[in-house]
């Protein structure tokens, strides 16, 4: 039997992206995943599935988006990290992406150190990759705070997440990191001083919606083999 044309065909398996936002408060009681769940129904990712163990929000006056999340409200980066909780989180919720947006509770709660905040975001990236080691994770420099003396520290836990980035980064499993913290105003763009209001949520969607659809297309990819078919 002589071999003649192949012909090639794109199949994607397991189409349904799931994406979870990972956080603390500044990722629960909010709603700028109210708001980039609806900027997403215009695009290619409308049916990305949200998931998370939580569905609270903010009184986003938003009956249709999907709302689970696992943003955990005053949880620390470093007390997540070694109670092994995202594990548990990603057992029960897997994901293709993933957000994070912590260590505000770390400096707020217990003035944690920088070293020790980042030393905690190593164990999370190793606890999504052991989950799974094609995660697309989006890590965000956290907005300042309207309240307290908390901003230097929040600067300098900023400045160590890009080099840390880039040293945690690997081809199957990239990270992008978002500037929320640039061009937020703690007081104006808060409405307690901590959690962000209409205009503060607006900011943050949209600094999170490149880099997340930038994540969405990878992992896509990901899910999408091609076949070749031989044909006598």
């Amino acid at each position: 039997m002589a071999a003649g044309a192949s012909a090639v065909t794109a199949q994607t398996q397991n189409a349904t992206l799931r994406y979870m936002p990972f956080g603390d408060s500044i990722t629960e009681i909010v709603c700028w995943r109210s708001k980039l769940w609806n900027k997403l129904q215009t695009t290619e990712w409308a049916s990305v599935d949200f998931v998370g163990s939580g569905k609270t929000e903010n009184n986003c006056r938003d009956t249709k988006y999907d709302r689970d999340n696992e943003g955990h409200s005053g949880f620390l980066a470093i007390d997540i990290a070694n109670k092994k909780q995202l594990v548990g989180w990603l057992q029960k919720n897997p994901a293709d992406v993933i957000t994070m947006h912590l260590g505000t509770n770390d400096i707020v709660q217990q003035n944690k150190a920088t070293t020790d905040i980042i030393a905690a975001f190593t164990t999370l990236i190793k606890q999504m990759r052991d989950h799974n080691p094609k995660i697309k994770i989006v890590v965000a420099q956290i907005i300042p705070l309207g309240l307290g003396n908390y901003n230097s520290k929040v600067q300098q836990l900023n400045a160590a997440i890009t080099p840390w980035a880039v040293q945690q980064n690997s081809t199957d499993s990239p990270i992008w990191v978002v500037d929320q913290y640039t061009g937020f105003s703690g007081s104006s763009d808060n409405r307690d001083g901590v959690h962000p209001n209409d205009g503060g949520d607006t900011k943050m969607m949209n600094v999170w919606y490149p880099a997340i659809v930038k994540a969405f297309a990878a992992a896509k990819a990901e899910k999408t083999k091609t076949a070749i078919t031989f044909t006598a």
